[in-house]
């Protein structure tokens, strides 16, 4: 699974918003909590943390929408659609609603995070799974094995 052709652009529903990515991610996730349940509507949220640096809104001005804590959703100021978050303490990395990427397809979930809260008739093809969120020993691992994948 190589994520190819970069830079990557994306979009809101309405394309208001457009956003740039210029590196591959450094993993891609879906997330089954019950908060990125109800933010999309749909049974999980899908996921690409790329390095900040690589981020560009190119069109637009989002806003901060959500639950407005310590993690900073964006969103279209039109129709609404949440487009990116800056995870709070992460400053180095942006996490990319993937299915908003002109070329969602490239991104496939490596792992999936909050199992425990998840939708009984829900799957994915992540290669890891966590009940709650990956330990920060982890993630070491989780990045290399990612790394590897997406090699292929």
């Amino acid at each position: 699974m190589s994520i190819n052709n970069l830079p990557q652009e994306g979009s809101c529903r309405c394309n208001q918003v457009r956003f740039s990515v210029s590196q591959p991610p450094v993993i891609t996730m879906a997330c089954h909590c019950t908060g990125c349940q109800k933010m999309t509507a749909s049974a999980f949220s899908l996921s690409a943390l790329i390095p900040a640096s690589a981020f560009t809104v190119t069109q637009g001005c989002p806003v901060v929408g959500g639950l407005h804590g310590v993690d900073r959703h964006y969103f279209c100021p039109h129709c609404m659609s949440w487009l990116f978050t800056r995870p709070h303490g992460i400053d180095e990395f942006v996490n990319v609603r993937a299915s908003l990427l002109d070329n969602a397809r490239e991104y496939v979930p490596f792992m999936e995070t909050w199992t425990s809260e998840k939708l009984p008739w829900a799957s994915t093809p992540a290669r890891e799974s966590f009940a709650q969120l990956p330990a920060p020993q982890d993630f070491p691992r989780l990045l290399q094995a990612y790394a590897e994948f997406s090699a292929r």
